[in-house]
């Protein structure tokens, strides 16, 4: 997730003409990301997130 959210708010809109620049525009990210960040709330119990992870689903990852 951590890294979709890199990819999503701040690689993809970037341009970057060398490995050095795109290193440097991760670990601004990194810093500004672990300035604001805050603990993640789970809305639900674990066995039930577990429980729904090894349900088996179909085709298209919908229960039918």
């Amino acid at each position: 997730s951590w890294f979709s959210i890199l990819t999503r708010q701040h690689l993809r809109r970037g341009v970057y003409h060398s490995v050095s620049e795109l290193t440097q525009a991760i670990q601004t990210y990194i810093d500004v990301y672990n300035h604001r960040a805050r603990p993640f709330v789970w809305t639900k119990p674990a066995d039930e997130v577990l429980t729904k992870a090894r349900k088996p689903q179909g085709i298209f990852g919908t229960e039918h």
